[in-house]
Order: C-alpha cells, then sequence, then structure tokens
C-alpha cells in the first residue's frame, strides 16, 4: 500500500501484515499434527492478532533478547526506533528445552485451536524485577501489570510470527476496523489530520470534553476503545461499547467519527503505555492523540501526568505522532459546564470529580451516576448492566 496520501506513514514506515497468506496457511495446516505446539494465553492470543494486522508495526514477532533488554533500558528497539513496552512470548523451562531455534512452533489459543505459527530463532531468559522497575515503575504485586509479568513463564520465545485466520469478533464484528481499513477509510473520508482516543473505561462527561476539544482543530475522531484483556473489576467491553453507541447516536456529529476496537491487552503501565497507545495509534493512521490525566494508570502508581511528562523523553519527530495534552476536566458548579483548571473560575469545592472506582461503587449499589459526571442516557445504560453483573 502507498502512503503518499496518507497524513502518516505507520510506525518505521510500513504497515507489517503477518496474516498468512491462502498458500501459506495450506502448509502450515498440512504439518498441523507434527509441529511443536504452545499454548497462548488471552494477552499473547491479542499480542499475535496486533502483530498479525499491523497494529504494532513495525514488530514482525515476539522480541528477540536485543530488542528486549533496549525496549525495557532505553524505550527503544535495538534499530533505535521508539517502541515502549515489551512484546514477549513465555514459556516454562521445561516447554523451553523441547523447541529447536531454527524450527516452526504450532501456537493454539486456549481453545487448543490451531492459531499461528512461530519461528523460532532464539530462546532467552530474563529479569522479572528489572522489567517491573523499569516498565511499571514498581516491583509491587498488587500492581496488574506487576501480577501478570511475575505470573509469567521463565523463558522467552522469539520470532517471526503468522496469524492463519483473521475472524470476526464475536461481540463486535462491524467495529472491528484492522489499521489497513482504518487508513483507507480516512482517505475516503478526506481526514488530513485525526485524533486518537485510548479508553478502557465508559465514556463520561470529561472524555466527552476533552475529545470535543481536540475535534475542534482536527478532522475527526478516531474512538478506539481497549476490548482485550482487563482487571477483572474493570466494566466488560460490551456495556462500554454499548454507552460509546449512545453517546455518539445523541452528541456527537456522525460524519467525524469514526468508532473501532482496539484488541490489545491493557498492562496498565501508564507513562509507558502512553506512548506505546501512541504508536498503535499511529500506526492505524491518526495524526495526533489525545493524553488526559492518569493515562493507563491505575491506583497511585503514577503522578498525574506522568504520562504527559514522558513525551519530553523523545525528540519531536521520533514518535511520528503529536500527542494533544489536556489537564483533568470537571464540572464546574459555578460555570455549570465542563472545564478545567485553565478555563474555570471555581474554587475546588465548586468542582465535581468522579474517579472511575468511585462510578463502579455507586452503580453496584444501584445508584445513578450525577448528570455532571455522566449523560443521563449512558448512566441508565450503565446502572442497568451492572445490576445484571452484580445478580449473575
Amino acid at each position: 500500500m502507498s502512503y503518499q496520501k496518507q497524513a502518516i506513514a505507520p510506525h518505521g514506515g510500513e504497515l507489517v501484515n503477518r496474516r498468512a497468506t491462502p498458500a501459506q496457511k495450506e502448509e502450515f495446516l498440512s504439518k498441523a499434527d507434527y509441529l511443536p505446539r504452545v499454548q497462548l494465553d488471552e494477552r499473547a492470543v491479542s499480542d499475535l492478532e496486533m502483530i498479525a494486522i499491523g497494529g504494532f508495526s513495525p514488530l514482525t514477532g515476539f522480541l528477540n533478547q536485543a530488542d528486549y533488554n533496549s525496549v525495557v533500558d532505553n524505550m527503544r528497539l535495538e534499530s533505535g526506533a521508539a517502541w515502549s513496552i515489551p512484546v514477549t512470548l513465555s514459556v516454562s523451562e521445561e516447554v523451553a528445552a523441547s523447541l529447536t531455534e531454527g524450527s516452526y512452533i504450532r501456537l493454539d489459543n486456549r481453545e487448543g485451536k490451531y492459531i499461528g505459527v512461530l519461528l523460532l530463532t532464539e530462546k532467552y531468559t530474563y529479569n522479572k524485577e528489572r522489567e517491573a522497575i523499569k516498565v511499571y515503575r514498581t516491583d509491587d504485586e498488587k500492581h496488574p501489570g506487576v501480577k501478570v509479568l511475575y505470573s509469567q513463564d521463565p523463558v522467552h520465545l522469539a520470532g517471526d510470527v503468522w496469524l492463519l485466520e483473521r475472524n470476526a469478533h464475536p461481540l463486535f464484528p462491524k467495529y472491528q476496523i484492522d489499521p489497513a481499513a482504518s487508513r483507507q477509510m480516512f482517505l475516503e473520508k478526506g481526514w488530513r489530520t485525526i485524533v486518537g482516543f485510548q479508553t478502557r473505561n465508559p465514556i463520561h462527561r470529561a472524555h466527552e470534553y476533552i475529545q470535543k476539544c481536540a475535534m475542534e482543530t482536527v478532522d475527526g475522531l478516531f474512538l478506539h476503545p481497549l476490548v482485550g484483556a482487563t482487571k477483572e473489576d474493570d466494566i466488560p467491553a460490551d456495556v462500554r461499547m454499548r454507552c460509546y453507541e449512545i453517546l455518539l447516536e445523541n452528541h456527537y456529529p456522525k460524519d467525524r467519527v469514526i468508532l473501532a476496537i482496539n484488541p490489545a491487552a491493557m498492562r496498565y503501565a501508564g507513562p509507558r503505555e502512553a506512548i506505546f497507545h501512541a504508536l498503535i495509534r499511529k500506526n492505524y493512521g491518526c495524526t495526533h492523540f489525545i493524553v488526559g490525566r492518569d493515562h493507563a494508570g491505575v491506583g497511585d502508581y503514577y503522578g498525574t501526568y506522568d504520562a504527559q511528562y514522558i513525551f519530553e523523553e523523545f525528540k519531536p519527530k521520533e514518535l511520528g505522532i503529536t500527542p494533544m495534552m489536556f489537564e483533568h476536566a470537571f464540572y464546574c458548579l459555578r460555570t455549570k459546564q465542563m472545564a478545567t483548571t485553565k478555563t474555570s473560575p471555581s474554587t475546588p469545592s465548586e468542582r465535581v470529580h468522579l474517579s472511575g472506582t468511585k462510578v463502579r461503587e455507586m452503580l453496584r449499589r444501584g445508584e445513578l451516576p450525577p448528570p455532571e459526571f455522566s449523560r443521563p442516557e449512558v448512566a441508565a445504560e450503565l446502572a442497568r448492566a451492572m445490576q445484571v453483573l452484580v445478580n449473575v
């Protein structure tokens, strides 16, 4: 695909495609019973998919040791390209010992279905504590990202991958828009500037406010909620998607927003994940990316604006996508509208702040979030869904 008419090239210059061709698929399937097998967990399945569709360009497979070390230590691949999160595949020592470098490995999902192939080029061990401190800025096992890291097996497998089949998403098939397709949609709409928005939470008034502020300066909004693995207490993806649909139907110009799913898994790596999320949206064709309060954060592990400060560690053209920084938005009781400290004359007592945790607690009690936090029709959908979940 030519990117001459695109507003922005994929990270690394070319959109990676690791989906097996019909001929490759036939060859790999013919070897299904003879290839050694590795079973992938939910995150690894998501990573395989993101590599294959180009969402993780320029990655063509799971990181080798040199790239892994460079990413952990310097937020860059060995080539020097910016990359902030290790994308790895771990196995036990016993499994690793049974695999031969230079051979093909069958990749199965958790149900045992044959979904991909790895050309094994390297096996290596790694230091989990080092990765935790560098990537997550903590070694606290209560951190959800660190908890996953510490549960991983001790040996990483490296090599290029192939995805055997791209199936329709079981819940959101019409929103399964891959990077090549989103780029084509932007071209067809004539959008030259596109702002991407990452979320794992139901959309609320603060989100709406900063999105619309950003939309005043660009051609279109790419609303791109993450639907891969998240924490157990996060609102389920299907509920979140219904909320996005409700909001877009009633409160946004239909010709200036595209809603699509991001199949990646959540890491909760705060500042580093903000860079990761920006590069993913660059691959989808976005020229700008919204970074708000505590992006990809969890608990009190990161400062309120650490995810914005980290962009200063990269040269202006190194990332190739423009971050749009926003302060914490709130409902101003004095002016009766959404605002930040940059625009509101209010005192702290006149500002309505609600955290995602508080909202979830309200919903579990059957209480509606106030209209200052959420549009009433969205709040009603959240309350209905939460009561169903609580009673299951």
